[in-house]
């Protein structure tokens, strides 16, 4: 057996983490938060099953591709009011651009916000049937959602 390879079917896979991946964002519900982007703070735990193979990159999740996608798409969004809908839109723009992403944990947070805190953020934690599951919904229920999965294709 390979080094790389799983112990098993019902092994667990692959685990991607990205610690403190800082990008600046238009974010916040307080009319200052307004006035120009700030810094957002992003842990990230991508899971995936498939046995990496050198050379073919279509089952793999490159993280340096992750972390300049996800930060060109926050760069360069519109004003968003909370965390927890930039942690959905991320979330959806992993499950999208990434097809062998099983599951994802996310923490985004604004570093120093409030004083007497390190850190105030929320945390996602998703899986494949989570992503279809919101998809399918924001598809038949939701215009505003709906956008949201729009603006992921778009960037």
């Amino acid at each position: 057996m390979k080094l790389y390879e799983p112990i098993g079917p019902g092994g667990r896979g692959w685990r991607i983490v990205v610690d403190e991946l800082v990008v600046p964002t238009r974010i916040g519900l307080y009319e200052r938060e307004y006035l120009a982007p700030q810094p957002v703070v992003i842990d990230a735990s991508l899971h995936y099953r498939c046995v990496p193979v050198e050379g073919d990159r279509s089952g793999l999740i490159d993280y340096e591709t992750w972390c300049t996608r996800v930060s060109t798409y926050l760069e360069s969004k519109p004003h968003t009011r909370l965390l927890e809908t930039l942690a959905v839109e991320v979330a959806a723009l992993s499950f999208t651009e990434w097809p062998a992403l099983d599951a994802l944990t996310l923490l985004l947070y604004k570093p120093k916000i409030r004083e007497g805190t390190r850190r105030v953020g929320v945390e996602l934690d998703w899986h494949r049937a989570d992503f279809d599951s919101w998809r399918a919904s924001a598809e038949s229920h939701s215009i505003a959602v709906h956008r949201t999965v729009d603006d992921v294709h778009a960037h």
